[in-house]
């Protein structure tokens, strides 16, 4: 038998064989428009899929603009530095986009179950000559061929795969009679062992929502580290601040005494040796005063490199802070249910526990891949035939029909593979559970911990404001000594210099309070609640 392709066939094999010579950098048409491809891309991108917000009443309400004033100045209290900070830190713009990246594997788990439409058609010719055995005679054969299918086919979470598909086949031929047939099958196939059952199917689906919910107290705990650094950058700042003022203030008065002694150096009443340790002491305190400066700049830049205020020039602005740090500072008598708090609101230990249960689910899935894979199908189809289209789908209703069914079991010699991911989840799940323990007992360290840093430093106001009382007191004798003659400059400079430490040391108790009380808030993960802001997750849950 010899077979004679036709002119069809010749052209199209001829057009292959050019194309795959063809160059593809030296032929315009095959390269691709990258920027128009990038740009419908972006005009598909899905509107509704924006980063997780972080809620608060009266944030829509507020911006750095209206905060500005015509002097240039920005004025701030402690409530509006967090706010631009939760709205405007380009830092967490970034982090507010992973829940929605890790939430879309949620939808991409849930695909493996969607219905699948399929339908394909071909078409073949054929034209031979073949030599009848037993004549001798040779003759010309020409048919052609014409199929198509379509169906629908879906894996189920029960372990059970769905095909239900009608399709249509046509034969024309020279030699024998045309024939038309349309059929309409199904196909059901049920795993019975290995991925059997919704609870070993769905469980990626859940490892996805695990994640999307363990991003989102990532989210939480990176939200609260920035509010906690944003409110000790505004104490800070304060701090700076009166420090400037204390300083400020010393190098006055220390002026003040050198004028005074220079006064009585000239007149004669004191040497002309004590001149030189007064102008010293002006040139210390004025030494203070410029490094006080350099650190409320310093102060002032981490500040609005954190709240990020949405003015022409993030920079520019001076900074005046509203907020006085004086408070009335109260003793810590709930330590055990701050420490409880902290169990529950802590959102690391909340990860942590999501990716226990994860541990849990991942083996539930590397124990059912131990197992062989048997699998039961059945197979049922109903055929139509006749000379035409429309007569082979209406002889559907007659008595003819094909029915298959079987078994099919396949197994890994060894399973190694299977075995050695089902003993390092079993590990991994152990090792989360221990992971969980050790980080509770952190937890309970840290909230100690900052509880006795804000009885300290509670205890301190009241210490340093009166070794400031009696400091002040110690500078008005030794001052009225020095007036007298009972005294020395170095004398009265030592008593001034003991007076600013004793000031200093005042305010940094009281802001030292302030952070103290932050970072406890921290520690027992209440921040974010306290300061009355909430995640967004409506999107991402």
């Amino acid at each position: 038998m010899s077979h004679q392709p036709t002119h069809r066939a010749a052209v199209i094999l001829l057009c292959l064989a050019l194309g795959g010579c063809l160059q593809s950098e030296d032929t315009p048409f095959l390269q691709p428009d990258w920027e128009q491809a990038l740009r419908e891309a972006d005009r598909d991108e899905d509107a509704t899929q924006q980063p997780t917000s972080i809620r608060n009443e009266e944030q829509t309400r507020l911006t750095a603009t209206s905060l500005l004033r015509d002097d240039g100045v920005l004025g701030l209290s402690i409530e509006h530095a967090a706010m631009l900070a939760l709205s405007g830190n380009r830092d967490l713009a970034v982090q507010q986009f992973q829940p929605v990246i890790v939430g879309a594997n949620e939808r991409i788990e849930r695909g493996v179950f969607d219905p699948e439409f399929f339908a394909s058609a071909d078409f073949s010719e054929e034209r031979a000559s073949e030599v009848n055995r037993a004549t001798g005679t040779r003759f010309n054969v020409e048919g052609e061929d014409t199929t198509a299918q379509a169906g629908i086919r879906q894996t189920l979470p029960t372990g059970t795969d769905i095909e239900l598909d009608a399709s249509f086949d046509r034969e024309v031929s020279n030699r024998t009679p045309k024939q038309q047939e349309t059929r309409i099958g199904l196909t059901v196939t049920q795993q019975l062992l290995r991925d059997a059952g919704p609870a070993v199917n769905l469980a990626r689906i859940r490892q996805a929502r695990i994640d999307t919910r363990a991003s989102v107290f990532e989210l939480r705990g990176y939200a609260e580290t920035l509010l906690a650094e944003v409110e000790s950058a505004y104490w800070r700042y304060v701090l700076a601040r009166e420090r400037i003022a204390i300083f400020q203030r010393s190098v006055d008065v220390a002026r003040q005494q050198r004028d005074e002694v220079e006064q009585r150096i000239e007149v004669g009443v004191l040497a002309e040796t004590l001149g030189a340790a007064a102008r010293a002491e002006v040139a210390l305190r004025e030494l203070a005063l410029i490094d006080a400066r350099s650190d409320l700049k310093r102060q002032r830049l981490q500040l609005l490199r954190l709240i990020n205020p949405d003015v022409e020039s993030p920079l520019a602005p001076s900074l005046d802070l509203m907020t006085s740090p004086v408070t009335t500072p109260e003793p810590i008598d709930d330590l055990p249910d701050r420490i409880e708090l902290a169990e529950f609101r802590r959102p690391d230990l909340a990860e942590a526990k999501l990716r226990l249960e994860q541990g849990r689910l991942e083996t539930l899935i590397t124990r059912n891949g131990v197992l062989p894979r048997l699998e039961v199908f059945i197979a049922l189809g109903k055929s139509g035939f006749g000379d035409t289209a429309s007569d082979s789908v209406r002889q559907l209703d007659e008595d003819s029909y094909d029915l298959g069914f079987g078994i099919s079991l396949s197994q890994s010699l060894g399973n190694d593979a299977a075995i050695g991911r089902r003993n390092a989840a079993y590990a991994t799940r152990r090792q989360s559970a221990a992971a969980v323990e050790n980080l509770r007992q952190l937890i309970r360290l840290d909230v100690l911990i900052a509880a006795n840093e804000v009885e300290r430093s509670r205890e301190q106001i009241d210490a340093t404001t009166t070794a400031r009382q009696l400091q002040e007191d110690t500078v008005r004798a030794e001052v009225e000594r020095f007036e007298a003659g009972a005294s020395t400059a170095l004398l009265v400079a030592q008593a001034q210099r003991d007076l600013i430490q004793a000031q200093v040391a005042e305010v940094e108790a009281v802001v030292a309070y302030r952070l103290a009380i932050i970072q406890l808030y921290l520690a027992e993960g209440s921040l974010l609640d306290r300061r009355g802001y909430a995640l967004d997750t409506d999107q991402t849950l």
